[in-house]
């Protein structure tokens, strides 16, 4: 049985590597690839290779792409179980400078299709495993009834909001454990959900307390983790469940990289996250966020999405 279950989206990635990225009515020229990604795939990807066992649901085209994630999750051990759709595999165009800033644009295509009907069969699943990981590239109900369900069979369900465009409905942080927004989501979540507004910009500067604060407002019940990109990370619990952790909230540094490519690296550390979680939930919490950490920089040292997480064993 899967220690970890991931619930999301499989794009083939075409990526164009240029000097700075493009702005409006530019043409640059640039250096092309193509490989796997999806948030939810690379999520799944690094839990896997740090080391845990971990399942993925998701919907694929009958097409090379949906064949190419089918081989590459055989190569990397991950339980795949696939809503066959009718419309192509999901893509995505994306752009990294260089200093490894990327933009993005998605094709939903087959993700569209992973309908809430399609999940309520999986609860098996779900319900087996220790952590099950979402983010926002499916349909939001589809996601909501995995984290239901994984919820009532007592598995801990980590919500990442990302993209930060997308919609996050107040049932999907209601049924989330764990919340893992980066700065801009979590500034954008505060906007739509409370009375209470951050500039992105300044969340990383702000008072431990403050933040916390802010946390706390967003999430009642749940804890929140926010990725600050070189500024490592802030973790907010709620007092009465602290996690093995002897403080409600504290920050914990990034380590030092030479990054090439940032594409994949919150979803590194977010299924870097949920495997160390998964694998150790005795141990302090603090010690799976520098275990993320950790992985999710050593990530950006690559090039490309799944294809860059590394290859880890799990450890505090």
């Amino acid at each position: 049985m899967s220690r970890v279950v991931v619930v999301g989206s499989f794009n083939v990635d075409h990526v164009w590597n240029c000097a700075s990225l493009p702005r409006r009515g530019e043409t640059l020229s640039g250096h092309y690839h193509t490989g796997p990604g999806g948030k939810g795939f690379n999520q799944a990807v690094a839990s896997a290779r740090a080391g845990v066992e971990t399942g993925f649901l998701c919907a694929l085209g009958d097409d090379d792409g949906g064949r190419q994630a089918r081989a590459l999750a055989e190569a990397d051990g991950i339980a795949l179980r696939v809503h066959e759709s009718l419309h192509p595999t999901g893509t995505a165009g994306i752009y990294v400078d260089e200093a490894g800033h990327n933009t993005i644009v998605i094709g939903a295509g087959a993700n569209g299709d992973l309908s809430a009907s399609w999940v309520s069969r999986q609860a098996q699943a779900l319900a087996g495993a220790r952590v099950l990981l979402s983010q926002l590239e499916s349909p939001l109900d589809s996601v909501l009834e995995a984290m239901r369900l994984a919820r009532a069979g007592g598995t801990t369900t980590m919500l990442n909001p990302a993209p930060a465009n997308a919609q996050c409905l107040r049932e999907l942080l209601a049924a989330a454990d764990v919340l893992t927004p980066n700065e801009t989501e979590f500034a954008a979540l505060l906007e739509r959900h409370t009375s209470h507004r951050i500039d992105s910009e300044t969340i990383a500067s702000t008072a431990d307390a403050q933040l916390h604060k802010l946390c706390r407002t967003l999430l009642p019940r749940g804890t929140v983790v926010i990725t600050l990109g070189a500024a490592g990370a802030f973790v907010s619990h709620r007092e009465d469940l602290l996690r093995g952790d002897d403080t409600p909230f504290y920050r914990v540094a990034a380590d030092k990289v030479q990054p090439v490519d940032t594409t994949g690296a919150g979803d590194a550390f977010n299924g870097a996250l949920a495997a160390a979680y998964a694998q150790g939930q005795g141990r302090a919490f603090a010690e799976h966020v520098r275990f993320a950490n950790r992985y999710a920089g050593l990530s950006t040292e690559q090039v490309g999405a799944a294809q860059a997480m590394p290859r880890l064993a799990v450890a505090g």
